[in-house]
């Protein structure tokens, strides 16, 4: 019984996790999962061990059943510095909260081993005896060559992996110790061939977005039904309302909980603002597509990236910050498998959880040049081409690297949510292409000619009307409509920036006559922000679309 206790006592106090201040709570839901004969039956086993090995075996055991916990946990596989954050500003205000305590029962995403702590070793364990093999004859009788059919020729070939330990590396200085797949061994053809899905049809954009200078309006219920009407009476078709900004969840997420967000966001009416955008949306033949405005950007005082500061990308003089329309702002590592899951679990929970009819990201689901030399994107470069970085941030092969390993994370999302749901647009809202992928690593055109999206609303946030027509008049904007739904982005006004309605209609008119719908930045500015009165703004759009044009005929 001593060793039964021993064990429990190391699941309680999280010890072997080097994290006391969560461990008990963690180790209190393990004790209530793992029954008591399991745990006796571990004892039994462990009494015929030594005090030294009994102790590293129960360790191991504790580490085993805590880390089977949480999906998110990182992997230990190398030593790094604590990321440099910079000086620490108080997150933006966006709207009413309702702080509501964690639940026992909510996965703590947040544990990770320490990344400088090596695993305690295996118990050691008496191997049973090995049965007699059969003597196998040393020169096999030779066999016909049979000439490979098509089907094998292409078929993958799994190739079981060899570890190897990579050389240690110095950086800021201290050692950082990779361990990785062997690159000696090449895997032919490994990744199987990706599912196909039907093409959506092509529709004419209206839409608007919902941000969260529009948190007023998107948490009362007596309003939001207005503003909808409002939208429905001049033949929007189409509303992209935040659900993911400054490292919170706009809606009530379990997600996001598990990652160490304690926030509950909900109307004023107790309801839960997302359902009641979609149910009124569709009441009025709107569409409704949920916006996650941040991407891979979040807040450096976030819970988020206070409980996953491994899970950041850092500059090459080790800055891990940047400032942006947002503040200063850190970057997740789209590379890290934690934050490929945990960004495709948030937008999951959206799909299957609501009716939506489509989901959006949009510059923020990207990295910026500059990013990347954090220790673990280094290692997988190196891994994978032999080679350290370039030290500059804006070498073609590096850039093309990382917006490459982008592509394949929208691949897999796309195929996540046509999998859950074919009909659910995949939209994006990037920059024009050159832009987007030379500064951010976002090769949106290469997403719509391998079929990862459904629907391209580029930003094109100018002034002056030439400059404007240019961008439009872009070869890659004429072939992305040619395969789906495109859209133009307009600036219908800024809190200290108004935009005459004389500017919308001249870019607005621009773009339709192209054949491009137009989505408008943001629903606030379209007459309450405004420099003419409500009933002008209101005539003004209704002659941009003088009839409806609803998308939900399609679902």
């Amino acid at each position: 019984m001593s060793l039964l206790s021993q064990l429990l006592g190391t699941l309680g106090s999280g010890r072997c996790l080097g994290r006391q201040r969560v461990g008990r709570r963690v180790g209190q839901r393990v004790g209530q999962r793992v029954s008591c004969s399991l745990l006796f039956a571990i004892a039994l086993c462990l009494t015929h061990l030594g005090p030294i090995q009994a102790q590293l075996a129960s360790e191991s055991l504790a580490e085993f059943f805590i880390s089977a916990l949480d999906p998110y946990q990182s992997t230990p596989d190398f030593d790094s510095p604590e990321p440099v954050f910079g000086p620490q500003r108080p997150l933006p205000t966006l709207g009413p909260i309702a702080q509501e305590p964690l639940p026992p029962d909510i996965d703590p995403y947040q544990i990770a081993p320490p990344l400088d702590t090596p695993p305690p070793p295996p118990p050691r364990v008496q191997p049973a005896p090995a049965a007699p093999v059969p003597a196998v004859p040393e020169t096999p009788a030779p066999v016909p060559a049979v000439p490979a059919t098509p089907a094998q020729a292409t078929a993958p070939q799994r190739v079981p992996p060899r570890v190897i330990e990579a050389p240690p590396a110095q950086a800021d200085g201290k050692t950082i110790k990779v361990t990785l797949p062997d690159p000696s061994i090449k895997p032919i053809n490994l990744a199987p061939p990706r599912p196909q899905f039907p093409a959506l049809p092509r529709q004419e954009v209206r839409g608007v977005w919902m941000t969260t200078e529009d948190m007023e309006i998107l948490l009362d219920r007596n309003q939001l039904r207005s503003a909808i009407d409002q939208l429905a009476s001049v033949n929007f078709n189409t509303l992209y309302p935040v659900v993911w900004n400054s490292g919170y969840a706009l809606h009530p997420s379990a997600v996001a909980r598990r990652v160490g967000s304690p926030h509950i966001y909900r109307g004023e009416q107790n309801q839960d603002p997302l359902k009641d955008i979609i149910e009124q949306g569709h009441r009025d033949g709107l569409s409704v597509m949920p916006w996650f405005e941040f991407g891979f950007m979040a807040p450096p005082s976030s819970e988020l990236i206070m409980q996953h500061p491994d899970w950041i990308t850092q500059k090459r003089n080790g800055e891990a910050t940047s400032v942006s329309a947002g503040g200063e702002v850190v970057w997740l590592n789209p590379l890290r498998p934690e934050v490929q899951r945990f960004l495709t679990d948030l937008v999951m929970e959206v799909v299957n959880n609501y009716d939506v009819d489509g989901i959006q990201f949009d510059d923020h689901m990207s990295l910026p040049r500059d990013f990347g030399y954090d220790s673990y994107t280094q290692a997988l470069y190196k891994q994978e081409t032999g080679k350290n970085p370039p030290e500059n941030a804006a070498d073609e092969a590096w850039i093309k690297w990382r917006a490459d390993k982008i592509t394949e994370f929208v691949g897999d999302l796309h195929d996540a949510i046509k999998t859950a749901k074919p009909k659910v647009v995949f939209s994006v809202s990037p920059n024009y292409q050159d832009f987007a992928y030379r500064f951010h690593l976002q090769d949106w055109l290469n997403w719509v000619r391998q079929g990862f999206v459904d629907e391209i609303v580029v930003q094109v946030y100018r002034d002056d009307y030439n400059s404007f027509v240019g961008v439009i008049d872009r070869p890659e904007i004429k072939e992305t409509q040619q395969k789906i739904s495109t859209g133009i982005a307009i600036l219908s006004g800024l809190p200290r920036r108004p935009i005459f309605m004389q500017q919308i209609q001249q870019q607005s008119r621009a773009a339709q006559q192209r054949g491009l719908g137009v989505a408008f930045f943001y629903y606030k500015s379209l007459w309450d922000d405004a420099p003419e009165a409500m009933g002008d703004r209101k005539s003004g759009f209704r002659a941009l679309f003088p009839n409806p044009m609803s998308r939900l005929a399609s679902r």
